[in-house]
């Protein structure tokens, strides 16, 4: 394997930019892009900072890495997720809130048409 990216590095570095902007958050796609069906993006929040509803962008897994965090919206309500669980994205409308300091992983198969 050529490229070994460190989950924990990530987690400190974009929680610690999440706690220095007026936004809250942090983001960055750590593999894929335009080029690619798999799309991963770390993604930071610090407590109270919402994502607000939007649609599902395809097949979508959320790992929690530090935190916890709710997924709003989806079919069953609200959803829980801690640090180490793993979510899959409802394919609704949906959003998410950072209940504590908190840092995702989120994992996107593209539709073909989003390429």
């Amino acid at each position: 394997m050529d490229d070994v990216i460190s989950l924990a590095a990530l987690v400190d570095r974009h929680i610690e930019k999440a706690r220095s902007v007026s936004s809250g958050r942090s983001s960055d796609t750590v593999y894929g892009g335009a080029e690619h069906s798999l799309r991963q993006t770390v993604f930071a929040l610090t407590a109270g900072t919402k994502l607000h509803d939007h649609e599902s962008p395809g097949e979508a897994t959320l790992q929690v890495l530090s935190g916890h965090v709710v997924v709003t919206g989806g079919p069953q309500g609200d959803v829980d997720g801690h640090m180490g669980d793993l979510m899959v994205i409802p394919p609704v409308r949906h959003g998410l809130t950072a209940v504590s300091d908190s840092v995702v992983l989120l994992t996107v198969v593209k539709m073909p048409h989003q390429r």
